[in-house]
Order: structure tokens, then sequence, then C-alpha cells
């Protein structure tokens, strides 16, 4: 399922306009970046909880020609499931 997908399946259970849809949509994916932007966590009840973590600087290699190179530090998003979608999907 791509955005696009995503928006026309909104509309048609929610009963609002492809138009509307899209606004409600990227009003939500909005409000979950701020809140990781901010380092806060977004918690949807049954659904998951996306949160940051802070990934530490590494060595690592380059697979072509095996030369060691510096991993920079950076934040990384995580998910988590939720109960109701885990039980959803199995």
């Amino acid at each position: 399922m791509n955005k696009g997908d995503l928006i026309n399946r909104i509309a048609e259970n929610a009963n609002l306009s492809k138009a509307q849809a899209t606004e409600a949509l990227t009003a939500t994916l909005s409000a979950i970046s701020d809140s990781l932007k901010e380092g806060d966590r977004a918690s949807l009840v049954g659904f998951g909880t996306f949160s940051v973590t802070a990934r530490k600087a590494r060595e690592g290699r380059n697979p072509a020609t095996g030369a060691t190179i510096q991993i920079p530090a950076k934040n990384v998003i995580k998910f988590k499931p939720g109960k109701e979608l885990n039980a959803t999907v199995n």
C-alpha cells in the first residue's frame, strides 16, 4: 500500500473527500514527525509507538574494497507495534 492507496482507503472508510483525507493524513504524519523531531515518543494505543534512539558512531567496512570506513553517529526511528496490530497480523 502506498500513500495514494492509504488516502483512498481513508476517504472511503471515513466518508471524506480525497482532499479531506489527504489533509487528515498529512496532518497526522506531520504531528508524528514533529513529536519525534522534539525527541518525544508518538504512541497510538493499539497501533504502536514511534520513538527516536541515538546510534553511536562506529567503524564499518566497504564490502567492495574491504577498506575500513567511519560511520557517523545519527538518530534512528524505531517502531514497536501494539497488541492489537500484532493480533491483526498474526
